[in-house]
């Protein structure tokens, strides 16, 4: 982490404080019974993800039945919370109030919780020196499909590495149309094993690489993606770290900014992804391995059969089978820089894909959902995931619903309050979030837009990917269209600003 960690800690001292202060100023203008509802969901979220987390480590304290039925593990706090709702709508609270208590779902199951988290998980992280030793040869797999003008860019960032020992790389061209092959020869080391293939998707390159590796970690890298110089040593170190962990995910960051829709998503990156990354890290849990950037112990991919094609989101579905499997899997401050769709139409293609990509895996291991023995993914990872891809996008939406009902009914002075409150309350929370980040403050002013309007694109994008796989459509791989040639060739720091040094 660069800059002075003295100096952090103030500042997210500081914005914790602001967060207290706006919840304690809200509440002033919020009549008892709202406070109530508050004051349950918070007592019921703590009490159930403590009690998961505290049981998942003691599995001799659940009673037989919980193995046959643990499903109720996760719909007991939705269950009681709804409730609580129904019993003061019986009571007669007002439409307001319900707004109210769905949308402090929303930013408590998101943020309330996993916030506090990432930020515990970056002191510990920062706090944590390997210890000295010799560092361990590693091999970077680069699958490639029509990357000219990217791969080149790519195997330059992986030789360009500061990593103290042998880097050995291996580069997969999966049967490309256009120039990648030739841009690999030109760019890879002498020592590179490079390969060409007939096409056979993502998962089949990265199988054939992985069959030359011979190292005990492998390192996959997007062909369309730069590491930075560090990465490969802070990905390397978290074993050291954790030696229980069979994988380790990058940190994915956003080249590409400076344009509205690059923006918003680099702060997508830093508040939703990112920021879950880190509060799963403390829990050996972390949900998704990105292809972009992840590290693994290479006897762990060929103990679950390596990458499948069974999904279009093969990272998500190999992180699912490492973590079944029993293995850990945790997070490091490795950066990847990656570009995010530049229109809103390629936007739309990409999530797509990725949205029907965890549904299929999702469908892949329902077993998760019915078997307790898998700890903590069953009890945390699984329905964190299925919430996010199911209950809170159908919650937003009914949030927005109820929001257009009551400005119809005339409720403007309440509405104008609760959208204050939670306007406020996203900004700061998307502050902490890149304060912890160490990233550029200027993204915190999209923050409002994660609340209206992109956050609505995202809800309706993700339930029409629900309703293809639902109705047996295929999830593909899209065309997004990628800036190329017309880009500078150093893209190994992001365009809105340089990080703090």
């Amino acid at each position: 982490m660069s800059g002075d960690s003295g100096v952090l800690t103030r500042q997210l001292v500081a914005l914790l404080a602001l967060i207290v202060l706006a919840f304690a100023g809200f509440a002033l203008f919020l009549p008892w019974n709202i406070l109530v509802i508050l004051l349950l969901t918070t007592i019921l979220a703590v009490a159930y993800f403590a009690g998961a987390v505290y049981l998942a480590s003691r599995p001799g304290y659940l009673p037989d039945w919980s193995h046959r039925a643990p499903l109720i593990w996760m719909v007991l706090f939705p269950l009681v919370v709804g409730a609580v709702v129904l019993r003061d709508v019986w009571s007669g609270v007002t439409l307001t109030a319900l707004l109210f208590t769905l949308a402090l779902l929303l930013v408590f199951m998101y943020y309330w919780l996993v916030v506090p988290l990432a930020l515990v998980q970056k002191i510990s992280q920062q706090n944590w020196t390997r210890p000295d030793g010799p560092w361990p040869a590693v091999t970077v797999l680069i699958p490639a499909y029509n990357e000219a003008s990217y791969v080149g860019r790519c195997i330059d960032s992986v030789v360009a590495t500061t990593y103290p020992a042998d880097v050995r790389i291996v580069v997969v061209d999966d049967g490309s149309t256009d120039g990648t092959y030739d841009e690999v020869r030109e760019h890879a080391p002498e020592d590179a094993v490079v390969l060409r293939r007939e096409n056979g998707g993502k998962h089949a390159a990265l199988n054939t690489a992985l069959e030359h590796a011979d190292t005990d970690f492998v390192v996959s890298v997007d062909a369309d993606s730069t590491v930075a110089p560090d990465a490969l040593a802070l990905l390397v170190q978290e074993f050291d770290r954790h030696p229980d962990a069979g994988a380790i995910a990058g940190n994915i960051k956003v080249v590409n900014r400076g344009s509205f829709v690059t923006n918003l998503q680099a702060l997508e990156y830093i508040v939703g992804i990112n920021t879950f990354r880190r509060a799963f890290d403390l829990l050996g849990v972390v949900t998704v391995v990105p292809g972009s950037l992840g590290a693994f112990r290479r006897e762990t991919l060929h103990s679950v059969g390596g990458y499948s094609g069974d999904t279009v989101t093969e990272d998500f579905d190999l992180t699912i089978e490492i973590l079944k499997a029993g293995h850990a899997i945790h997070a490091s401050e490795g950066v990847v820089y990656t570009e995010g769709p530049e229109t809103w139409r390629d936007l739309y293609q990409q999530r797509l894909r990725w949205f029907g990509g965890n549904i299929q895996t999702l469908m892949k291991h329902l077993e998760v959902f019915r078997d307790a023995r898998f700890g903590l993914l069953h009890r945390l990872g699984f329905p964190y995931v299925f919430l996010s891809l199911s209950m809170l996008p159908l919650l937003g939406l009914a949030v927005l619903g109820l929001l257009i009902l009551a400005v119809l009914q005339g409720s403007m002075a309440v509405l104008l309050v609760i959208g204050v409150f939670f306007t406020l309350l996203q900004f700061l929370l998307s502050a902490l979030a890149i304060a912890i980040e160490d990233e550029d403050m200027r993204l915190a002013v999209y923050a409002p837009f994660s609340i209206v309007g992109f956050k609505q694109f995202l809800d309706a994008v993700l339930l029409k990917s629900i309703v293809d796989v639902a109705r047996g459509g295929k999830v593909s791989w899209r065309n997004v269209r990628r800036a190329r040639q017309d880009r500078s060739a150093d893209r190994t720091a992001p365009g809105l600003g340089k990080r703090r040094q």
